[in-house]
């Protein structure tokens, strides 16, 4: 061996300890990223949930604005003309009017005369629901219920939620007052109006619980999920791969949101009394969570942008450049 190995040789050894060590890996750091990740992406269906609710239940103006489109809805008006005509019809006894006639025709003549006068009555109450001035009575319907609720889940006590349909009920009297049937239908129809209980009292305290509860974490908890997902972010080593990991699960617990509220749906119409019409109840829910599935789907088409974007990687930003470039613009720093 010649006398310049072993200088060549140290020459290698030296020049090997002057190369840095690789990075020791973190199990601990990636472990708190995927931790924060987590957290943050079941948080975010939550806070679309308590948001909503918050709104709809405290927000009395936001409540009355939401439903006021179903005033003009044919399912809802045609719940409305049956409840008020079955209550007209319970205060209307035609009995003494038919005392002249024979006893054997008697039952045959009534049950076509209250079959005519109940359309008479339906058409009436039709009249009431589909004219003009019928949006500004449900509005101020609903305004007073929801009030109502407001103020028992807010004060103490058990006291029934109710929807008063006296204003209703008054409009179905006033029309039926100059009928020119000789009879006087409106002084029968009693003036203690009608009411729709809304919530029960053994169900008061319950929904006084949740009512607390969604006030106190609907300004919580999107503030919550946005800092879990950033921080998880900022503290993973591979920020490309976790934000896939991010928009992916987004997209899936905001689709496990949306297939709750089906199933909660499909489960509160199933367990309804059979006097309420499916349609009307369907077309009611359907338009108070309309905005809370329409964030829903807003969150998911988001979240799987962010994720295409983000899988796509640097291919994406040349495309952007390109782009960019063709048109005359010059992107700026990524």
């Amino acid at each position: 061996m010649s006398a310049s190995a072993p200088v060549r040789l140290r020459g290698r050894v030296a020049e090997a300890a002057r190369q840095p060590e690789p990075p020791r890996r973190r199990p601990g750091r990636a472990l708190g990223a995927c931790a924060l990740l987590l957290i943050g992406t079941l948080l975010l269906p939550l806070s679309l949930a308590t948001v909503w609710a918050r709104s709809e239940l405290t927000d009395t103006d936001r409540y009355v604005a939401t439903v006021a489109p179903l005033a003009a809805n044919r399912a809802v008006q045609d719940a409305i003309v049956h409840d008020v005509t079955n209550g007209v019809m319970t205060h209307i006894h035609l009995d003494g009017l038919l005392r002249a006639i024979p006893r054997a025709e008697r039952a045959a003549l009534l049950k076509r005369f209250t079959r005519g006068l109940r359309e008479f009555v339906g058409k009436q109450v039709r009249q009431v629901v589909t004219g003009r001035s019928f949006p500004a009575v449900w509005t101020g319907v609903h305004r007073t219920a929801h009030q109502a609720l407001d103020d028992s889940l807010t004060a103490s006590g058990d006291a029934p939620v109710t929807l008063d349909l006296t204003p209703i009920v008054d409009r179905v009297r006033h029309q039926l007052a100059g009928n020119g049937l000789g009879i006087d239908i409106a002084h029968r129809i009693p003036r203690l109006g009608a009411e729709v209980v809304l919530l029960r009292s053994p169900d008061v305290p319950r929904a006084r619980l949740a009512y607390r509860a969604v006030r106190t974490a609907a300004p919580v908890l999107p503030s919550a999920a946005a800092l879990f997902l950033l921080a998880g972010l900022l503290l993973a080593r591979r920020r490309r791969r976790a934000l896939i990991c991010v928009g992916t699960g987004c997209a899936a617990t905001a689709a496990l949101l949306a297939v709750a509220l089906a199933l909660v749906r499909t489960r509160a119409l199933e367990g309804l009394p059979a006097v309420i019409p499916r349609a009307a109840a369907s077309a009611y829910a359907d338009t108070l969570t309309g905005s809370l599935r329409h964030g829903v789907w807003l969150v998911i088409g988001a979240a799987l942008v962010t994720t295409v974007t983000a899988a796509a990687g640097p291919p994406a930003v040349r495309v952007a450049r390109g782009l960019c470039a063709a048109f005359g613009t010059r992107p700026g720093p990524t």
